[in-house]
Order: C-alpha cells, then structure tokens, then sequence
C-alpha cells in the first residue's frame, strides 16, 4: 500500500492541533508552576506563623507576669528596709517580730526566685555598668576611682533575662590622679 501524501489542508490542520496542543501544555505548565509557588509560600507563611505564635506564647510564659513582678519590688524593697532599721534593742525586744519579717522576706525571695527573678545586687567597690545600674547621684569620694559604685541604694532585678529593675547606686566622679 503506498502511503498518501497528505494533502496541504490536512498538515496545516494537523499543524494547527499541535500548536494548539502545545500552547495549551505551556499554559497548564505555567499553571502548575505558579500554583506550586503558592502553595510553597503558603507553607512558608503557615510555618512562620507557627513559629511566631510558639515564641509569643514562650514569651508570655516567661514575660508575663512583668507587673506583677514590678509591684512586688516595693514590699521586697520595704522588708529589707525594716531589717535594715532594726536596731539591736529592737531586735531583743521583739525579736519573734523582727523573725517574722525575716522569714516573710526569704518567703517572697524564694517565690521570686521560682518565678525567674533574679537579685542585681552590686556591692561598694565594683564597676559601674549601665545596662544593670542606675546613677543616682555621682560624688568624689577619696579612695574610689572614676566609675566606681560609691553607694547602693536599692537592689535590681532580672526577669529571665530581662531587665527588670535596675539597681540604684551612687558613682564615684573621682578625677583620676
């Protein structure tokens, strides 16, 4: 059998259906490709929305109890102050009271504690540093260099490892020699 040449009409239509069919190919490829982008970056949003969300909830775990932590400073900071005004005839006399102030504030320190606070408490001597003090007043006091606590007024405290509270200290504005 001897095969037919195919006529002028019938390549062209033959031509045309497969232009067609490769222009509706490319079409469903680009479809395809951008709907595989989209669905890649909905993945990527959903999985950064998710990590978002497990770190705002860690950090209300950790930061969320901020005020309270701040309005409790002032009895912390008030206990210590009546120890500190207890003088050794007081003590003798109402020694079960002076106890019990005692006991109240190690009771609130091991609650702070429990709940991630911790003491900034600098001593005389040691180096000024601003991201954990705060300089009430500079003075110079012989015997201290420049830059020297001089004086502590009242404790800090860290929230994890945040700054609560900076601690209150007076500075030695001693000129070097």
């Amino acid at each position: 059998m001897a095969q037919e040449n195919p006529s002028p009409e019938n390549i062209e239509i033959d031509e045309i259906e497969e232009f067609i069919e490769a222009e509706e190919l490319d079409a469903l490829r680009a479809e395809r490709d951008e709907l595989r982008d989209r669905f890649m970056r909905a993945l990527a949003d959903a999985e950064n929305a998710r990590k978002r969300a497990d770190r705002d909830r860690r950090e209300a775990e950790q930061y969320g109890s901020t005020r309270l932590a701040r309005d409790l400073l002032p009895v912390f900071d008030n206990l210590n102050r009546a120890l500190e005004a207890a003088t050794d005839e007081t003590r003798t006399q109402a020694s079960a009271l002076i106890e019990g102030v005692e006991l109240t504030l190690r009771e609130l320190t091991n609650v702070m504690t429990k709940h991630g606070m911790t003491p900034i408490s600098p001593a005389p001597g040691d180096t000024f540093d601003p991201q954990l003090h705060q300089a009430m007043f500079e003075a110079p006091v012989p015997g201290t260099k420049a830059g020297h606590i001089i004086q502590v007024m009242t404790d800090g405290f860290m929230l994890h490892d945040r700054l609560l509270r900076p601690a209150q200290v007076g500075v030695s504005s001693m000129p070097a020699s």
